[in-house]
């Protein structure tokens, strides 16, 4: 079975998944993708009450077009089954399984999503999976873990400020980044090497340093992920700025397969162009990159 189908996304925000005027009015701020969430942000004793509400704001919010996850409970708890059970229905885009540190983890996720698939009646292999990969076991295992399943789409390593990665790591962050710069790396090259197409970091959280967001946004565009989790509505406009390719970046890519045409017209399958030597390679990239523009509606 091919890997599951999947978009880009710039942005995607978390959102309280027992706050039902937060998630009804989360798609203003214009993510890309929400996540709404019954683990962290959620009480304990508020999670069984989250679950219907999450549910009816899947129905709400897919009707007006915008694409969700629902960040469920991990499975050490107990509770993944029953939020999967709850959520797993049309207009559900996928779930962010938290602290997954084993191949072992996605397989059991794969078996449940495609139990309540089918209970919902809706097309098996629908729901991706991203995991979050926030434990150092995790992280080496991050290849093994993406190719667990079919389903697994948009993984990414973020290692921010304090939390469970910089826990189980022991780093000491820095707005420079170096300590976390293998860790981001190495996850990102397990997921590219595993057919994951649309990589998403995150771990940016100061809700009021949107400069230093700016920087570590273009620090992660500059690695090769396409997209960030974000926790604030303030982070978004920021973001999609980032991760959008400006008028001159699609120019010169449509330019490019301009160029490498009238170079076979002539015979030759290389050619200068903008002062550099491009050849077939360059062309693949430039095509990755326009069919990226042609998901986000930037080219026809």
């Amino acid at each position: 079975m091919p890997r599951i189908t999947t978009k880009p996304l710039r942005s995607v925000m978390f959102v309280p998944g027992n706050k039902e005027d937060w998630m009804r009015k989360a798609p203003q701020y214009g993510p890309d993708a929400l996540i709404l969430d019954l683990e962290d942000s959620v009480p304990e004793y508020d999670k069984d009450a989250a679950r219907p509400l999450v549910a009816k704001m899947i129905d709400e919010l897919s009707e007006r077009g915008q694409t969700l996850f629902v960040r469920v409970n991990r499975l050490e708890t107990g509770l993944t089954g029953f939020d999967l059970e709850a959520v797993t229905r049309p207009g559900l885009y996928g779930i962010l399984l938290p602290k997954v540190e084993t191949p072992a983890d996605v397989v059991e996720a794969d078996v449940l999503l495609r139990y309540f698939e089918r209970k919902a009646g809706i097309e098996l292999n629908t729901v991706c999976i991203d995991p979050g990969l926030e434990t150092a076991s995790g992280i080496r295992m991050a290849y093994e873990i993406a190719m667990a399943s079919d389903r697994v789409a948009h993984m990414g390593g973020s290692g921010g400020k304090g939390g469970d990665t910089a826990r189980s790591v022991g780093y000491r962050w820095t707005l420079e980044g170096k300590e976390t710069l293998y860790l981001r790396s190495k996850v990102l090259m397990d997921s590219r090497a595993a057919g994951i197409q649309w990589p998403i970091s995150g771990g940016w959280f100061d809700i009021r340093d949107l400069e230093g967001l700016r920087y570590w946004a273009n620090n992660l565009k500059a690695l090769g992920y396409t997209g960030m989790n974000l926790i604030h509505p303030s982070h978004v406009p920021i973001v999609n700025e980032i991760f959008t390719p400006t008028p001159e970046e699609i120019a010169f890519w449509q330019g490019l397969l301009d160029a490498m045409d009238e170079s076979r017209r002539r015979g030759t399958a290389a050619v200068t162009y903008a002062g550099d030597m491009v050849d077939v390679a360059h062309e693949e990239t430039a095509k990755a990159m326009l069919e990226m523009c042609r998901s986000l509606g930037l080219v026809e």
